[in-house]
């Protein structure tokens, strides 16, 4: 039998060489840093040609930094900047090349995750994820400020849009009225 503390810290082990290892694949695979991969993912995923100010929320950047960052996305080819809907604003869409290196980065980053279930059965498999959104449930519960917990997610595999995202659902009790998807 484990302690509390001997749990918690085999997460902290396990969620730090998770990241670790996602953000070296990613990053081999697309030549992108840590934050444009996780722009692209988003871009790719839920994010339908946001402002760059909504980008800025979803990654936790400053107004400054996703300026840069969508500068260079540009600049790169992997973005466009479009008016936005109120005339004041640009929106930022992926580009043919942006869409292609965004499934690159997912592909990528799901690989890891997969690595790291091998050897496990499908009962297992059933167990951890059962335990691992309960988890994520008291993340998203307790998350105030910063980058979005699910802004590199598959939102398929998780199943956000039947209702069986535990950061989603979480999400959702927390600020009730809240709209799904509300960048802003």
């Amino acid at each position: 039998m484990s302690t509390p503390a001997a749990t918690a810290n085999v997460l902290g082990a396990l969620s730090q060489t998770v990241a670790d290892q996602a953000v070296t694949a990613v990053a081999t695979a697309s030549g992108q840093s840590p934050t444009s991969a996780a722009a692209l993912s988003a871009l790719s995923e839920f994010l339908d040609r946001p402002t760059v100010d909504q980008l800025r929320k979803v990654l936790g950047l400053t107004p400054s930094g996703a300026v840069r960052l969508v500068d260079r996305l540009a600049e790169a080819g992997l973005v466009t900047r479009r008016a936005g809907s109120d005339g004041r604003t640009r929106a930022v869409a992926l580009t043919d090349k942006g869409v292609l290196l965004a499934a690159t980065i997912n592909a990528a980053r799901m690989r890891v995750l997969d690595s790291m279930l091998d050897g496990l059965s499908g009962a297992e498999r059933d167990a951890l994820h059962g335990l691992l959104s309960r988890v994520m449930s008291n993340a998203g519960r307790t998350k105030d400020g910063g980058a979005w917990i699910c802004r590199m997610c598959d939102l398929d595999a998780c199943g956000r849009s039947l209702g069986q995202c535990p950061t989603a659902e979480a999400a959702r009790e927390k600020y009730a009225d809240a709209p799904a998807f509300d960048p802003d």
